[in-house]
């Protein structure tokens, strides 16, 4: 019974080895593009320069005035100006009315993407003001994007 146990138990291992030693997709970044930037003040100066930067074009967008109920849509555009991987973790919005499309794959030092921002103003009225909150792996950590519109009825 013990010799059963045995064999199977090297059928499971090989088995198991065999299945992990094909995985080959690179998933474009390692272990040392993750920085925990809560932390960051305590690095030295040579560690936070190789940190990655986001740079954003432009932190705030106006739409102007707009008709109750139409859904608009705009592009952030940003940069990668530091020296390793970026990664975006969330972007979050400040209501149900304004949602967030970032890139999910790490964004290489000097490569530029998008943050894809929707505003639906149908439960919205006058002056508006919402915020899109980006968490990434820079120091600091978040930093915040806003869309602006006056709503007027049709």
């Amino acid at each position: 019974m013990k010799r059963v146990f045995v064999i199977c138990g090297f059928f499971v291992l090989a088995l198991v080895l065999v299945a992990c030693s094909g995985h080959t997709k690179d998933e474009g970044f390692t272990t040392a593009d993750v920085h925990n930037p809560m932390t960051a003040e305590g690095l030295s100066e040579k560690e936070s320069a190789n940190m990655p930067k986001i740079t954003f074009e432009r932190l705030e967008y106006d739409f102007g005035r707009v008709i109750k109920g139409e859904k608009l849509t705009y592009a952030f555009k940003f940069t990668n100006t530091g020296k390793s991987n970026l990664i975006i973790s969330s972007a979050r919005s400040s209501c149900g009315c304004t949602t967030s499309n970032p890139p999910q794959a790490p964004i290489r030092p000097g490569e530029s993407d998008v943050i894809e921002v929707s505003f639906d103003s149908k439960s919205q009225q006058g002056e508006v003001n919402k915020m899109v909150i980006v968490s990434s792996n820079t120091y600091p950590v978040q930093t915040t994007l806003r869309l602006k519109a006056t709503v007027v009825e049709p």
